[in-house]
């Protein structure tokens, strides 16, 4: 009896065995379809983004929001920081923490100086490491200092997912807090660094010039060394309107990429994190040749802008413009928009919507002023605001105070056949 239990407990564990198997088999099976339906394009990359750069919406993501370290591609915040806090002719000092930075590197030694401008050059176009902590020393005082501004660009720019040790983007990891913090980024966040450098920091035109020369040549100070430098973002030439973007690679990193192309009306941005590792160099850009294409053909621009007209709004302890006290009291609103302020072009798919909303008060009080502010206009994409609109009163209304009532007492009186037939409701 004892053994035909034993065997039937093994038949039972046989049985429980395979069914969990065939359970986690197609667990296994479904996070595949499903990481699959996800990237539809089939990217490299561990984290990437396609984003509107005028925007800064997202029309394509793979764990976009998931914190990776960046390699090189720091080196766009590291640029615009020294454009947007240095000058130029600045002339740089190597420190012996400069000269000791590892490959790629200028091979700088200490106490040798350069220009401001020609490190920047070195740093976008070679991605040379020993320049990036000149010119973080320079413009910072320290590297840490230079990584303090960096965070509070970032902070500043809505990046809540990055964090910055290195101006070069080496692998770092330092305590803060008691808590241990990496040097990195996310693809929507680094996306979004360069949405600010190429369209919105004051800086930008000089951004652009940088990392959109193919070749440059420099000396040091004193003119005892030469250096010529050749830009590794390929796309510049593989790709038609690419016009910025920054390399990067490093053992913990892995291959990436942020870059911007231009479409007629149309710019977006890329960041690819995690692209691949060696001997797999060209992984980012295929990715990113799949990520720019997918966004020229799939997102075009459409004008959504609807003209509103807005019902009258009821005041409460308003004066009527006729003066009789029984008289309703309403007020008016509109957007006050120019001729050529009335459009909104928005980058859309095909089957995507723009709804949009009213807020309006059901009623006011008085008083009120020409021109103030009293509801908006919203427009929404795929559930996100992209527009909103304020609502403006278009007159004034005064509010009735014990003054006016004795004012108009008074003005009755001195027409005493007005004031009876206003007693009389004639």
């Amino acid at each position: 009896m004892r053994m035909k239990q034993v065997i039937l407990f093994i038949l039972c564990l046989v049985l429980c065995t395979g069914i969990c198997g065939r359970v986690t088999a197609q667990a296994e099976t479904d996070g595949q379809e499903q990481q699959n339906q996800k990237d539809e394009l089939g990217l490299y990359a561990q984290s990437a983004v396609l984003m509107d750069a005028k925007t800064g919406r997202i029309l394509y993501g793979k764990n976009e929001g998931v914190a990776r370290p960046m390699a090189s591609t720091t080196k766009i915040m590291t640029c615009i920081i020294a454009l947007e806090y240095g000058n130029l002719s600045d002339t740089v000092t190597a420190s012996q923490n400069a000269a000791v930075q590892p490959k790629v590197h200028l091979g700088v030694y200490k106490g040798q100086t350069f220009r401001l401008e020609d490190l920047l050059y070195s740093l976008m176009l070679e991605s040379h490491n020993d320049a990036a902590v000149m010119i973080a020393e320079h413009v910072g005082g320290s590297v840490e200092g230079f990584a303090a501004l960096m965070n509070q660009k970032a902070r500043d720019l809505g990046c809540g997912d990055t964090y910055f040790i290195t101006p070069n983007g080496l692998d770092a990891s330092k305590e803060e807090n008691g808590q241990m913090k990496e040097h990195s980024t996310t693809a929507a966040d680094l996306a979004r660094i360069m949405n600010y450098c190429i369209g919105t920091s004051p800086k930008k035109d000089e951004f652009l010039k940088i990392t959109g020369t193919q070749s440059y040549y420099f000396t040091d100070q004193d003119g005892k060394r030469s250096y010529s430098c050749q830009n590794h973002n390929a796309l510049l030439t593989m790709m038609s309107g690419v016009f910025s973007g920054k390399t990067g690679f490093t053992g913990g990193a892995g291959y990436s990429y942020v870059g911007a192309l231009e479409d007629g009306e149309r710019e977006f941005t890329i960041a690819l994190l995690g692209c691949g590792w060696p001997p797999h160099k060209t992984y980012k850009w295929s990715d990113a040749r799949k990520l720019f294409g997918y966004g020229k053909e799939h997102y075009q621009y459409r004008e959504v802008y609807q003209e509103k007209t807005f019902p009258e709004i009821p005041v409460e302890n308003g004066v009527p413009l006729s003066g009789n006290l029984g008289d309703p009291v309403v007020v008016h609103a509109d957007l006050n928009l120019k001729d050529e302020e009335k459009s909104l072009k928005l980058l859309m798919a095909e089957d995507e919507e723009v709804t949009v909303s009213e807020e309006l008060p059901d009623r006011l009080k008085a008083p009120l002023k020409k021109g103030q502010t009293v509801g908006t206009v919203t427009y929404r994409l795929q559930g996100e605001t992209v527009k909103t609109f304020p609502v403006y009163l278009t007159e004034d209304v005064e509010k009735i105070t014990f003054r006016w009532c004795i004012d108009r007492v008074i003005q009755l009186f001195r027409s005493p056949f007005s004031f009876v037939n206003k007693l009389l409701g004639a």
